[in-house]
């Protein structure tokens, strides 16, 4: 495990980022790693096994470098064999308690809700944090329906045992109102990654959430 696996194991601000991340946008990473961001999730449905891995060798050694922490968006086996520091599921993979007896006690394990009825019931079954979205709108979320809105952020706060991070939609000026609403943390994909200056919007998304 890195360093990053330091409780509460939960972020203030995830970059959730592809294998392809891991090599051509390399130097954006670390910007943000070193200035605000405390966690990648490592997600890519497309990529094998072998890629999977290669990728989150990569990305452990910025985390470590940084303080931050690593998950593995579903596969057990490539946070395992890669040494991350958990796993992130989708809210129909394998059971929180699965994954806590395959990966430890120390393990971050999240876990995505689309309603709050959802994250209750991922913290009342261990997760460390859910990811709740999308909050706002966003064309990654779309599948998922309408945005919940900040009254599902605010509901899922008072509900919950465990850290909320909103997702879906989140900027650097709406993530103060996000936590406002109850949220921990937030996690985004392309606030930074699409970002003109990365670290500057890293260091604007964690200001938002630490506040």
């Amino acid at each position: 495990m890195t360093a990053g696996a330091a409780a509460p194991r939960a972020p203030r601000v995830m970059l959730i980022v592809t294998v392809d991340d891991a090599v051509a946008r390399r130097d954006a990473l670390a910007a943000a790693l070193a200035t605000g961001v405390d966690a990648l999730q490592l997600r890519d449905r497309r990529a094998g096994g072998g890629a999977l891995l290669a990728a989150a060798g990569a990305l452990g050694a910025l985390t470590r470098a940084h303080g931050a922490a690593l998950v593995v968006n579903d596969r057990i086996d490539v946070a395992l064999a890669a040494g991350a520091d958990g796993v992130h599921l989708p809210a129909t993979s394998f059971s929180i308690a699965a994954a806590r007896r395959l990966l430890g006690a120390e393990a971050w394990i999240g876990r995505s809700t689309h309603a709050p009825e959802e994250a209750a019931r991922a913290a009342a079954e261990g997760a460390d944090y859910v990811v709740l979205g999308p909050v706002f709108a966003t064309p990654s979320k779309e599948v998922y329906g309408a945005p919940l809105g900040l009254a599902a952020v605010e509901a899922a706060a008072a509900r919950v045992r465990c850290p909320v991070i909103a997702i879906g939609g989140i900027t650097a000026a709406n993530a103060p109102t996000v936590r406002r609403a109850g949220a921990h943390g937030v996690a985004v994909i392309r606030a930074i990654l699409d970002a003109a200056d990365p670290a500057a919007t890293a260091r604007a998304l964690s200001a938002a959430a630490a506040g």
